[in-house]
């Protein structure tokens, strides 16, 4: 074999690998696309909404009302792919004293995603829009857990007659990234953008879906089941979400102000284990301080309110929907007392 030869050989061999790689990526992502819309599909057979579908104008709001009785408690979920799902542990035992409703914010399970953009004001358009058109009627108990207190703060300032009483589960203080800036901290509390921008457009792949799943004995099959199969579909609102974080946080900063509505905090003081200050990029001695600012944070919170009380929990973390359902159901029913005797 000449060398002419021998170099159309290696050519050739090479343009064959080329085209078998490209075939196989091209398999690749068939089988991902077809993946995910199985998945999909799948989703919404094995697990419908729970509650049901209100048209806000184009889009559908998923909310879930159960029992009876004023006022009516609304419960506002951390920012995370769970959403309603949140308030599994409570809202069966919150029901049976007053009517109460989660619900999921756009594009996350069960709700329709939106085209504009995602931040306090937004969320308080979408649920007033909600409730409306479901046909529930104020006075409304505002339970905030986590990114849900600032979105529940900018509710009250925007629909301030709505609004009779607040929980403040664990919730997010408006200047949480200067305190914790100004106390040392470096969080990354927010992904990369370019983190967030690969899983939105990566996720009719249904890898971002594979990526996103929780697994493990101590994650209840009635929240692992419908959050695994939504994963995927919830990345959209998710991430828009964590793109109009700091618009919430400056709305959330100039709604402080609770007058003499009853008003109760819940504090999760546990300290973090070491895995989860690891994943935070922090030592033990950190890992105090952090629990120092935040503490002090939510020492603040309960001056927004001329009613207002503390719940330290030593026993939880900021999962406080899961770690101590207790006391949840204790702090609304203790603001739903105060609102109820107001009105006799």
């Amino acid at each position: 074999m000449t060398l002419s030869t021998r170099r159309f050989s290696i050519k050739r061999g090479l343009k064959w690998l080329g085209l078998l790689l490209l075939g196989l990526i091209l398999l690749l992502l068939i089988f991902g696309a077809g993946y995910e819309a199985l998945s999909r599909r799948s989703a919404a057979q094995s697990f419908p909404a729970p509650g049901k579908l209100v048209d806000i104008g184009g889009r559908d709001i998923h909310l879930n009302c159960k029992g009876r009785g004023s006022p009516t408690i609304i419960l506002e979920s951390a920012l995370d792919l769970t959403g309603s799902l949140d308030w599994m542990p409570v809202h069966e035992a919150l029901a049976r004293n007053s009517r109460t409703c989660s619900y999921d914010r756009a594009g996350i399970m069960w709700s329709d995603a939106k085209s504009t953009p995602q931040d306090g004001n937004a969320v308080a358009e979408d649920l007033h829009a909600a409730l409306a058109a479901a046909g529930e009627r104020g006075p409304f108990v505002l339970v905030g857990h986590s990114i849900g207190g600032p979105y529940a703060m900018i509710y009250t300032r925007k629909y301030p007659s709505d609004v009779a009483g607040m929980v403040l589960v664990d919730a997010v203080h408006p200047e949480q990234l200067e305190r914790f800036e100004q106390a040392g901290l470096n969080i990354q509390l927010i992904p990369p953008s370019s983190t967030l921008n690969m899983l939105s457009a990566t996720r009719w792949l249904g890898l971002p879906r594979k990526m996103m799943q929780v697994e493990g004995p101590g994650i209840p099959p009635a929240i692992k089941g419908p959050m695994n199969a939504y994963a995927g579909i919830s990345i959209p609102g998710w991430k828009s979400e964590f793109e109009g974080f700091h618009r919430t946080m400056r709305d959330a900063n100039a709604a402080r102000d609770f007058g003499d509505r009853p008003l109760v905090i819940l504090t999760a003081t546990k300290p973090q284990s070491v895995a989860e200050l690891t994943g935070f990029g922090l030592t033990q001695a950190q890992g105090v301080t952090l629990r120092r600012v935040w503490r002090e944070m939510h020492d603040e919170q309960e001056k927004w309110s001329n009613r207002s009380s503390q719940m330290l929990l030593p026993d939880s973390s900021h999962a406080v929907p899961w770690d101590r359902p207790d006391a949840v159901i204790a702090a609304v029913g203790q603001v739903v007392d105060a609102v109820r005797a107001e009105d006799r």
